[in-house]
C-alpha cells in the first residue's frame, strides 16, 4: 500500500450499514446478577473490545453512523466480539468457511457474502451466540419476507427487533451471512425454502435491498455471528417509519489513500491487492472515479465497512 498516493479526494456517499458488534458480561447493572446470561458468553469466547481499540473505533462509529442523525441520542454501552476461540466456535467458523468456499463454486466465484445486523431480546442473543439459531420468529417491525431469519444491512431497519432489557439495554448481533443467489420475497409471503435450485437466499428487493432473508435450513451454517453492541437511547420510543426519514450527516471529504490504509486493516490481503491494481488505474485515468468506488464496494465485500473506515479517517 506505499505506492498510493495522498493527493486524491472524494467525498463518499456509501449506504450506512452493518457493523459488527457482542456484548455481555461486562456490561454494568444495576444487579450482580442481571448480567448471568452474558457472563455465560465468556465461556463461548466472547471478549469485550476496549474503548480505543481500532476495532472498537470502527465498530462503534459504524454503528452510530448508520443511526443517522439519531446516533447522537444513542449511548454504545459495550462491544464484544466472537473470538471463536472454542472448540465449539471454531467448528462453525469451519463450517462457515466450508459453506462459503462451496457457495464460491456453485456461483461462478462470488458467494455474495455480507455483513448483516440482527436484533432480539438478551436471552435469545445468548441462545443464538451459545447454541446457534433454534427459531424463527416474526420481525418485530416492518414486514415479514417468508419465513426464515430476517437480517438487516443497515443496522436502523432492524434495530426495533432489539427488545430492551431489565437495565435499559438493547443489543444487535453484526453477522457475516452468506447469500449466493437471491430471489425477491413478496411482503407477508409464507415460503421457507428457495423456489428452485439456482436461488439461495432472499430478499425484499433485488436491487436496494433492506433485508436479507437466509432459511431454516441454512441457518446455523450460513450465518455467522462476529460482534455484539449493547446501547441504550430514547429513539426506540418512536415510530420507525419516522426514524427512518431523518437525514444522514453529510459525509466529509477524505483522501482516498488514507481510507485504504485503514481499510487494508480488515481486508484480506488478496482483497487489497485488487483494490491497489483499480486505485492505479484510476490514478492513471483508466477508469472514471465513478467506476473505481463501484469496484472499491464490490471488492470491500459490504458498504457498512468502507463507511466505518471512512469514519475514522474523517475523525483523524
Amino acid at each position: 500500500m506505499d505506492q498510493l498516493g495522498d493527493d486524491d479526494q472524494v467525498s463518499m456517499t456509501i449506504e450506512s450499514g452493518e457493523i459488527l458488534f457482542s456484548s455481555d458480561s461486562e456490561v454494568e447493572s444495576p444487579s450482580p446478577t442481571s448480567n448471568c446470561h452474558f457472563r455465560s458468553l465468556k465461556r463461548n469466547g466472547i471478549i469485550k473490545l476496549e474503548e480505543r481499540d481500532q476495532e472498537h473505533d470502527l465498530i462503534k462509529a459504524g454503528f452510530l453512523s448508520g443511526m443517522g442523525q439519531l446516533g447522537n441520542e444513542i449511548e454504545v454501552v459495550a462491544i464484544h466480539k466472537n473470538s471463536r476461540s472454542t472448540i465449539l466456535g471454531q467448528a462453525r467458523s469451519e463450517s462457515f468457511r466450508i459453506y462459503s468456499e462451496a457457495m464460491q463454486k456453485k456461483c461462478g466465484g462470488d458467494a455474495n457474502i455480507k455483513y448483516a445486523w440482527i436484533g432480539s431480546s438478551k436471552d435469545e442473543i445468548c441462545k443464538i451466540i451459545s447454541h446457534g439459531f433454534s427459531t424463527i420468529t416474526e420481525p418485530k417491525s416492518g414486514n415479514c419476507f417468508g419465513n426464515g431469519v430476517h437480517l438487516y444491512p443497515t443496522n436502523i431497519d432492524g434495530v426495533f427487533s432489539a427488545v430492551e432489557d431489565e437495565n435499559g439495554l438493547r443489543h444487535m448481533l453484526l453477522c457475516r451471512v452468506i447469500l449466493g443467489n437471491t430471489e425477491v420475497i413478496e411482503a407477508s409471503s409464507k415460503q421457507f425454502q428457495p423456489t428452485c435450485q439456482d436461488f439461495d437466499s432472499g430478499v425484499d428487493n433485488y436491487f436496494a435491498p433492506k433485508t436479507y432473508i437466509i432459511w431454516p435450513s441454512n441457518m446455523n451454517s450460513h450465518i455467522l455471528p462476529i460482534f455484539l453492541v449493547s446501547f441504550k437511547g430514547p429513539l426506540l420510543l418512536g415510530n420507525s417509519s419516522k426514524i427512518k426519514k431523518i437525514p444522514l450527516n453529510p459525509t466529509p471529504r477524505i483522501k482516498f489513500s488514507n481510507l485504504l490504509r485503514v481499510l487494508s486493516n480488515f481486508l484480506h490481503p488478496s482483497r487489497m491487492v485488487l483494490i491497489s491494481k483499480i486505485y492505479e488505474d484510476f490514478q492513471k485515468n483508466k477508469i472514471s472515479k465513478m467506476v473505481f468506488v463501484q469496484k472499491l464496494r464490490q471488492i470491500a465485500g459490504d458498504t457498512s465497512l468502507l463507511k466505518s473506515c471512512h469514519d475514522i479517517v474523517s475523525k483523524h
